[in-house]
């Protein structure tokens, strides 16, 4: 009873006022309890029901008129079901996927490092605990997308302890004695390493505010880790090696053979940038091609409909082509999608059949046409006891999901809004941390280049390729983490073309920007092997599911290494006008007999 609501019952009843006084019917289930008649038209919305009442009768009509709401019936609008033994593989693979990050990551930082590098992995395995203790202080249900953000955690995690190493190589580099370089080394790496990971952190709330489901779980697993990344990396590493120095302990940041690994760069990177363009631009062109001609597979998160996977009897000799026949006719002319999946003869069916119908029995009678079109497809008798048990024997459903059109449309609102919000955020921070709109506008344009070749890659990959290329919820994820590392890598060379700004007034905007890549290349490129490494591992050993998620990433991440140099640092050089950074006047130094002065050249 708002206004409007108001006006519209003062019209009603004052048509039913001059009606002879029509009644007016209150029902409750289809049931009428009350009619009171219409004395005269009722302005305000303020009712009252006059009658000869007791007491009880009154109290009944009022706790009527209280619940009185519409009738609504509980529907399962989104559900997933994994049996045991996919639940088991799948965990199984990660867990190895895992294990083999962790021994990939440890192994290189202690062979590149030395005595470092045991430092680091003694931080990593202490970020591990406090990942699974957080998780479990919290009771979080640990989902395979939260095991993809626990490996993808570990080749991060080193990202602060490598930013720090390699600031203190240069140190050292600089003739600076050991304890020297490691209070230097800690004290110049604080504004990278908070500037690179706040980005990330921002996308990982993003999507944790954003995400349903799983996708919430994978947020949560990421935030958790890079805030004890932080930890591990700046406290107790540093307090290690403080421990060690401290007590006259030989302690080594290099190996032989890596002590001066690029040490010296000295490449003109804006020189490159107008084939980095070219490379870009032809890059794009092809993803629009291949995202107007080809279009996206979207998966049941983003279109709605049952996602079953099936797995066949070993003994059974299945045709995709024959497959997808019998199910077509068995859906009575709705055309599936049918694939096969990377587990043992198991093979994957979506379809929209009947999702739209309001029958509580109706994924019931999904999974009965189902079992109909599996029979003819296999021209053997299954049992259907059997068959629709996850943990059945023979041929059976493994998994299964369903997604009603409403939580569909939800999931594809939010992820428009995540993706959105989360280059918001970046562009605010970024210029916030650099008071200049040329950086933003790099970053920001950097973070659209990776996205759009990463969608563009899975479009024109689909079907090429032997496992799936749905966009769905975990493409989202994918897509929000590749932001949050790429800009984390762009920050980290803005950072240092900042700091050589202010010690090298003299120098033109392509110095310091060729400067700033050169000597932060070590860092870029250990930072990006490390989380390839892991997401290599993830990609080979991880689930069926958890593949096009780590292709994503992989794509991703390797973009967006190459777009903070070659694209979010070149858009910076040619936003900029002018041979300057800033419009601060040129400093030179002059000297006179005895003497030394400072020169301004406007």
């Amino acid at each position: 009873m708002d206004n409007e609501g108001a006006r519209i019952w003062k019209d009603m009843t004052t048509k039913a006022a001059n009606d002879n006084n029509r009644e007016v019917a209150i029902t409750l289930d289809a049931e009428v309890v009350s009619c009171p008649g219409v004395n005269e038209p009722i302005p305000g919305g303020n009712t009252q029901i006059l009658g000869n009442f007791t007491l009880q009768e009154a109290q009944d009509l009022a706790s009527i008129l209280e619940v009185g709401k519409l009738p609504a019936e509980t529907r399962i609008i989104q559900e997933a079901l994994v049996g045991p033994s996919l639940g088991k593989e799948n965990i199984n693979k990660s867990m190895l996927s895992l294990i083999l990050s962790f021994l990939t990551v440890s192994g290189f930082m202690i062979l590149y490092y030395g005595s470092a590098g045991f430092v680091a992995v003694l931080a990593l395995i202490l970020n591990l605990f406090f990942i699974i203790g957080a998780l479990a202080s919290f009771g979080t249900v640990l989902t395979l997308p939260g095991i993809a953000g626990i490996v993808l955690t570990i080749g991060m995690a080193v990202d602060a302890n490598v930013i720090i190493f390699e600031r203190i190589r240069e140190e050292l580099r600089a003739g600076k004695p050991l304890l020297t370089s490691i209070v230097e080394g800690f004290k110049h790496s604080y504004s990278a390493i908070i500037d690179g990971n706040v980005t990330t952190l921002l996308t990982g709330a993003v999507l944790a505010y954003f995400g349903l489901g799983p996708i919430k779980g994978f947020a949560v697993v990421l935030i958790i880790g890079i805030l004890f990344s932080l930890f591990t990396a700046v406290l107790v590493s540093r307090m290690i090696m403080d421990w060690r120095t401290t007590k006259g302990k030989d302690f080594t940041f290099y190996r032989g053979f890596s002590k001066n690994v690029l040490a010296h760069a000295n490449y003109n990177w804006m020189g490159m940038r107008k084939y980095a363009y070219a490379l870009s631009g032809t890059l794009l062109v092809i993803s629009f091609i291949s995202m107007a001609v080809r279009g996206f597979e979207l998966g049941v998160d983003f279109k709605g409909g049952y996602s079953v996977n099936v797995t066949f009897d070993k003994s059974a000799n299945i045709n995709v082509a024959e497959l997808r026949t019998a199910l077509r006719t068995a859906f009575e002319g709705n055309n599936p999608i049918v694939k096969a999946v990377d587990t043992e003869n198991t093979y994957n069916v979506v379809t929209s059949y009947l999702i739209n119908s309001t029958d509580e029995n109706a994924q019931d009678r999904v999974f009965e046409k189902l079992y109909d079109g599996v029979v003819q497809a296999t021209g053997a008798p299954i049992d259907k006891a059997s068959f629709l048990d996850p943990d059945g024997a023979g041929t059976h459903i493994a998994a299964s999901t369903k997604v009603g059109p409403t939580i569909a449309d939800d999931i594809k609102q939010s992820a428009f809004i995540a993706g959105g919000l989360a280059l918001l955020v970046i562009f605010i921070y970024i210029f916030a941390r650099f008071s200049k709109a040329s950086f933003s506008l790099g970053g920001v344009v950097a973070l659209f280049h990776d996205t759009l070749i990463t969608l563009g890659m899975f479009s024109l990959f689909r079907g090429l390729v032997p496992f799936s290329l749905e966009i769905d919820q975990a493409f989202i994820a994918a897509i929000l983490t590749v932001i949050g590392y790429s800009i984390n890598d762009t920050v980290i060379v803005y950072d240092r073309v900042r700091e050589h700004s202010h010690l090298y007034p003299n120098k033109t905007k392509t110095e310091l920007i060729n400067g700033a890549i050169n000597s932060t290349l070590g860092r870029t490129l250990i930072t990006g092997l490390t989380t390839l490494f892991s997401v290599f591992i993830l990609f080979f050993f991880g689930g069926a599911s958890i593949k096009g998620f780590a292709f994503a990433l992989l794509i991703g991440i390797g973009f967006g290494t190459y777009s903070s140099v070659f694209v979010a640092s070149s858009l910076v050089h040619d936003f900029i006008k002018g041979d300057r950074l800033s419009s601060s006047p040129k400093v030179t130094n002059t000297t006179g007999k005895g003497f030394s002065t400072k020169a301004i050249q406007k």
